[in-house]
């Protein structure tokens, strides 16, 4: 089989498409497959290296008319090459003949992700209303409409997440030409031995409730939320680790609660790995979540979350087993509220424990070996 890889982003930059590429080509090379991936790059990562296993050209990210042109022609002779094109950014410049099946991998809704950057539309929309209701702003829904032909155009569609396939079939898309497979953590993936006390103890905390946040602080990951349920829980400490825009604001407002929350800021992620081997529950009160990689590496480390009904998160937490599903809402007030109580009940004698020792049930459905092989099959069988 001979894959065309087209990416708007490639390792070593940072990012979702990045970490993914690097950690599954070589096993689809290592399977006989040959690779070749095409790329915008940054000008300081030019001169990074191919892996062995495949084949990489980076189109440096000039003016972006010069850049189009030449990730274009650089594109063509790929596409007369390839049996299969395998896409993880829509609009790229692809131009040439052949007759190679295109299939593009969906991790989220750019429209959605695009239009608040540019603030065309308000930074707490919910992303589920957006899919189906008018958002005022012409150039949103023009956005929107382009990323359903964009998709449509396709000849299959992979999604992380059964939620996302729902989200892809609302833009025009048959359900046949979806395909779920599941996102995994690698096996190389480090594993902690250290107990939750020592893990404390290297990390300097001591055994008071502690609950930890993951990732980009941003408005729709509800870090404000989780905040204002600490005003109601008076006995739990929050650490958050991660930065974004709205980390100044976040430690303005919780200035009062002092050594009750803790800003780690941009942590490094085997570090990261140590806190939540630390803490007692992982949180993710989050407004959108494809599939959420912090939820699979918290029970991976053995510690249970408390997460939002929304998204994917209850393809991952089943209520009750694994950890606890708190209602939704952007509601500040009652955000707090809901989340409150589900601290009350994560805390109460021997739930920690009980909810601890399921960490890994389900588990195997998110078995690396198995997003291999469903990759694989899927775009053979486009």
């Amino acid at each position: 089989m001979k894959l065309f890889i087209a990416s708007g982003i490639f390792h070593p930059e940072p990012g979702g498409p990045a970490t993914y590429l690097r950690e599954v080509l070589p096993e689809f090379a290592a399977r006989g497959w040959a690779i070749r991936a095409l790329t915008f790059s940054d000008p300081a990562h030019m001169t990074a290296e191919s892996s062995e296993a495949y084949e990489v050209t980076r189109i440096p990210r000039t003016r972006l008319a010069a850049r189009y042109l030449r990730y274009a022609a650089a594109s063509r002779p790929l596409i007369a090459w390839a049996d299969v094109i395998y896409l993880h950014s829509l609009g790229l410049p692809l131009t040439g003949g052949g007759h190679a099946p295109r299939i593009v991998k969906i991790v989220g809704d750019v429209a959605w992700e695009r239009a608040i950057r540019k603030g065309w539309i308000a930074p707490t929309t919910d992303i589920d209303a957006f899919q189906t209701t008018r958002s005022g702003s012409l150039a949103a829904e023009a956005l929107k409409a382009w990323r359903a032909l964009e998709v449509r155009r396709m000849d299959g569609v992979i999604v992380p997440s059964a939620y996302l396939k729902r989200m892809v079939t609302g833009w025009g898309v048959p359900p046949e030409r979806v395909r779920v497979i599941y996102n995994a953590l690698p096996p190389h993936h480090t594993e902690l031995t250290l107990s939750q006390a020592e893990a404390r103890a290297e990390l300097g905390l001591d055994d008071r409730p502690t609950v930890l946040t993951v990732g980009r602080i941003l408005p729709w990951k509800g870090v404000d939320a989780l905040i204002a349920a600490l005003r109601l829980t008076p006995h739990i400490r929050l650490i958050v680790a991660g930065d974004g825009d709205t980390l100044p604001a976040l430690k303005a407002s919780s200035a009062d609660l002092g050594e009750r929350v803790v800003f780690l800021g941009r942590v490094p992620n085997a570090r990261v790995q140590l806190y939540m081997r630390a803490a007692d529950y992982v949180a993710l009160y989050s407004g959108y979540e494809g599939l959420s990689h912090t939820l699979l590496e918290s029970l991976r480390a053995g510690t249970p979350c408390i997460a939002s009904d929304k998204g994917g998160n209850p393809e991952v937490i089943q209520h009750g087993v694994n950890g606890l599903l708190v209602s939704y809402t952007q509601n500040l007030n009652d955000a707090a509220a809901h989340l409150a109580a589900a601290l009350g009940q994560a805390f109460a004698p021997g739930m920690r424990a009980a909810l601890a020792a399921n960490a890994h049930v389900g588990m195997e459905r998110f078995a690396f070996s198995g997003m291999i092989e469903g990759t694989m099959r899927a775009l053979e069988d486009a």
